[in-house]
């Protein structure tokens, strides 16, 4: 009776196995199938490449960032493709950080992006979340051990825009994105905040950025961002910070980032994380 119990056991846990190992391959082939679509998507328009002469008329700080982020004769970027390491805080009121690891694909013709994020909870224990935006669609979905899907959310109207937004806001890691050839309309504010308005699939979205005397982006800001709160998508002020600038592939890019909510709680910092590894594609 022992030994019949024992190969049942061994049964049941070879079988419990054999799931996982199916619904893992099958969940990797729908993150896989996203990256395939935004790359299926990529226009291969003709771009011309950057010629300083185009800042002619932009607001001061934005023609400074260009002059000092490019090089006179950039080619655009038609794919950037990097990977990220930090922490993600996923509560207000947790004091335990987390340890992440992702990979985000993105393209500005169209404008879309795909995260993918293994965040460790524990020790052999993670949760593998993905944030998109293809063809207007927002969608984020989280799933146990890469494998269980447990919260799943695609084109809603608040997701789609805050999507956009998060596009926008990050475009200092693929700053060919920002030119008004991209679809940015800058808006002079001083002389080292601008903002940045960019409409896209019916959809208008704006961010402030703010700019150091050298050039750089320090900080990004909107008080119109929706997020899930307790359940519900209310708007928020969302904020993010850019540092250590490096020169990659001969573009200067932050290489680390914050960012987090205002809440009427307080500052909610929740995620920071660096740049581990950059890779572009341009067009001809």
């Amino acid at each position: 009776m022992i030994a019949m119990g024992i190969g049942v056991l061994f049964a049941v846990v070879a079988v419990a196995g054999m799931l996982l190992y199916v619904m893992v391959r099958r969940h990797r082939r729908g993150r896989e199938e996203r990256v395939a679509q935004l790359i299926r998507a990529v226009e291969d328009v003709h771009a011309e490449h950057v010629s300083f002469a185009m800042l002619d008329g932009l607001p001061a700080p934005v023609a400074r960032y260009f002059r000092y982020v490019l090089v006179d004769g950039q080619a655009r970027i038609r794919l950037a493709t990097y990977r990220q390491a930090g922490e993600i805080r996923l509560d207000p009121a947790a004091q335990k950080w987390l340890r992440f690891d992702a990979t985000q694909w993105v393209t500005h013709a169209p404008v879309a992006f795909v995260w993918d994020a293994k965040i460790h909870l524990a020790p052999a224990f993670h949760v593998r979340v993905t944030d998109a935006f293809l063809a207007g669609s927002g969608s984020g979905e989280v799933a146990l051990q890469s494998a269980i899907v447990v919260a799943r959310e695609q084109n809603q109207p608040q997701l789609n825009a805050g999507e956009l937004y998060r596009y926008l806001a990050e475009a200092p890691w693929h700053p060919t994105s920002l030119l008004p050839e991209a679809g940015v309309r800058w808006q002079a504010v001083d002389a080292n905040t601008a903002i940045a308005h960019l409409e896209c699939y019916g959809m208008t979205v704006s961010v402030e950025f703010r700019f150091n005397t050298v050039g750089e982006i320090t900080s990004i800001y909107t008080a119109d961002r929706y997020g899930r709160f307790d359940g519900d998508y209310v708007k928020r002020p969302w904020e993010g910070f850019f540092d250590n600038y490096q020169l990659i592939d001969g573009m200067r890019i932050p290489t680390e980032g914050r960012v987090g909510w205002h809440l009427p709680a307080g500052w909610w910092l929740f995620w920071k994380g660096t740049l581990v590894d950059v890779a572009f594609e341009y067009y001809q």
